[in-house]
C-alpha cells in the first residue's frame, strides 16, 4: 500500500509532515510526498520521493509571490489573504488535478493536512482511506475550547460556550470562499455532505495533532478518532543553512524568529535589536527569514547576530529564551529543548498557541502592537528571572520526550491504514 502525504507548501507544515512521512518510511512502508513544485528542495532534504501537484495553476516560482505578500500582513488582513489568495485557489486546483495525480502516483491512502480544508472530498469520492494530521494547532469546531484563531483564555460555562460558538460562526463565514469551491466539487462528483456540520468531512479513521496533551487546555475535541501525539520532529531531514557558528560567544542565547510567513515585520526585529543593548550578558540570534534583508535592520549591537535562516533546533539547544510569533512548530521545538518563550502572535493559529503559552505559564505573551524596545526589555527580564516558567517548561519537556510524538503518530497511521507488522529491523 502506497501512502501519500499532502501538505500545505510552507515550512511550518512541511517540516512536521515530512518528518512523519520519513517515520512511516523508516518502518518499511511505501510513501510519497505531494505538494507544489516549489517545495521540492524541502522534500529532497527529507529523503522522500516527491510528486508535484497543481503544476498548471502553480508552476515553479508561484509560491514566492504569495509568501512575500503574506510576510507583510498581520491579524485579520493576513487571515483573509491566507483564505482567499492561498487556500481558495489551491483547493480549487486540487479538485481539478489531484485525482489524476493520485492515480499516476499509485497512491492508495492519504495523510492530509487539516489546514487544507475540504481536500478530503477527493479521497471520499475516490473511496480512498485518508487520515487528518494537524501540523498547526488543531481546529476544533465543537466550542469546547476557543477556536485556535482567537487568543481567549480557556473558560467553562454557558457564557464561555456561547462566546466560543460565535467565534466559530465568524470563522466559518471567513472560510466561505473555500466552502463554495468545495460545494461545487461535491455536487459535480455526486457527494452528499451535511454543510451545516463543520466536522462532516473529518476522517473517520484518525485525526492526529502534534500538539502534546500537556500543552493543550485539557479539553480535547470530542471525537473517538482524535489523538494527541507530540511534536513531529526528530532534528533531521531539513534543508541546510549556512550559519556563522564562529560568531557565537558562549553567552546565553536569546533566539528570535517570526517564522517563515510573517517575517516581513521589520519593526519587531528592530525593537529586539534595540532591547539587546541593555543585555550585554546575553547574545541575541535573529533569524529574519527570506523576505527581509538583514541590512534593513541597519547597525546592530555587538551582541546581536542577524541571519536570514538558522538551524533552529540546534540553536534552541543552546538558548535560554525564544522570541517567536507563536507558530506551533517553533513553540514545540522550544518546549522540547527546555526553553521558555516570549510570544508575539501575528495571525492564523498563533493566537491560540499564545493562549496556551499563557495558560501553561511557559512564557510571556505580548501583542505585536506592544513590540517596543521597552516592552521587550521588561518581558525578557520577567521570563529569565522567574523560575516558574522554567519549571513548567521542564515538565512539558519531560512529557514530550517520554511520549515520542512521531512514534505515536506512526503507530496510529499503521492502524488506520491496516499496514500490518513493521518490516524486520525497521526503526
Amino acid at each position: 500500500m502506497r501512502i501519500g502525504f499532502l501538505s500545505l507548501p510552507v515550512p511550518g507544515h512541511l517540516n512536521p509532515m515530512t518528518a512523519l512521512a520519513r517515520k512511516l518510511q523508516s518502518r518499511g512502508h511505501d510513501v510519497v510526498f505531494m505538494s507544489l513544485a516549489d517545495v521540492a528542495p524541502f522534500v529532497k532534504a527529507a529523503g522522500l520521493p516527491f510528486v508535484p501537484v497543481s503544476e498548471t495553476a502553480y508552476p515553479a516560482g508561484s509560491l514566492g509571490k504569495l509568501v512575500r505578500r503574506l510576510s507583510e500582513l498581520s491579524g485579520e488582513e493576513a487571515l483573509h489573504f491566507t483564505v482567499n489568495a492561498m487556500m481558495k485557489g489551491y483547493t480549487a486546483s486540487l479538485f481539478e488535478s489531484l485525482p489524476d495525480t493520485l492515480a499516476k502516483a499509485g497512491v492508495d491512502g492519504l495523510v492530509l493536512d487539516q489546514y487544507q480544508p475540504y481536500v478530503e472530498l477527493i479521497p471520499m469520492h475516490l473511496r480512498m482511506p485518508f487520515v487528518h494530521a494537524s501540523n498547526a494547532l488543531h481546529v476544533d469546531y465543537t466550542g469546547r475550547t476557543p477556536i485556535c484563531f482567537v487568543d481567549w483564555p480557556f473558560e467553562t460555562g454557558v457564557d464561555a460556550l456561547a462566546k466560543n460558538m460565535e467565534a466559530i460562526r465568524r470563522t466559518r463565514i471567513l472560510l466561505e470562499p473555500v466552502t463554495t469551491e468545495a460545494q461545487a466539487y461535491a455536487k459535480k462528483v455526486g457527494l452528499s455532505v451535511d454543510w451545516n456540520n463543520p466536522h462532516a468531512t473529518l476522517s473517520p479513521l484518525a485525526w492526529i495533532t502534534q500538539c502534546p496533551k500537556e500543552f493543550d487546555f485539557g479539553c480535547a475535541p470530542d471525537f473517538p478518532q482524535f489523538h494527541y501525539a507530540g511534536p513531529f520532529h526528530d532534528g533531521r531531514g531539513r534543508m541546510d543553512f549556512d550559519f556563522p557558528w564562529q560568531e557565537l560567544t558562549g553567552k546565553p542565547i536569546v533566539y528570535a524568529s517570526m517564522g517563515t510567513l510573517q517575517n516581513g515585520l521589520t519593526n519587531i526585529f528592530r525593537s529586539i535589536t534595540q532591547a539587546a543593548i541593555g543585555f550585554e550578558e546575553l547574545q541575541f540570534v535573529l533569524a529574519v527569514g527570506g523576505q527581509l534583508d538583514p541590512k534593513q535592520l541597519g547597525d546592530v549591537p555587538a551582541n546581536v547576530v542577524v541571519v536570514s535562516h538558522a538551524p533552529q533546533i540546534e540553536i534552541l539547544k543552546r538558548s535560554s529564551l525564544c522570541i517567536t510569533h507563536a507558530g506551533l512548530n517553533t513553540v514545540l521545538e522550544s518546549l522540547s529543548s527546555g526553553v521558555p518563550t516570549l510570544a508575539l502572535p501575528i495571525t492564523n493559529d498563533q493566537p491560540g498557541v499564545a493562549a496556551r503559552i499563557a495558560n501553561k505559564k511557559v512564557g510571556v505573551v505580548i501583542s505585536s502592537d506592544e513590540a517596543t524596545p521597552e516592552n521587550f526589555v521588561t518581558a525578557i527580564k520577567r521570563v529569565l528571572g522567574d523560575s516558574t516558567f522554567w519549571d513548567n517548561v521542564r515538565r512539558i519537556q519531560k512529557a514530550i520526550r517520554s511520549a515520542d510524538g512521531l512514534s505515536i503518530a506512526a503507530d496510529i497511521l499503521e492502524t488506520a491504514f491496516e499496514l500490518g507488522e513493521r518490516q524486520q529491523g525497521a526503526a
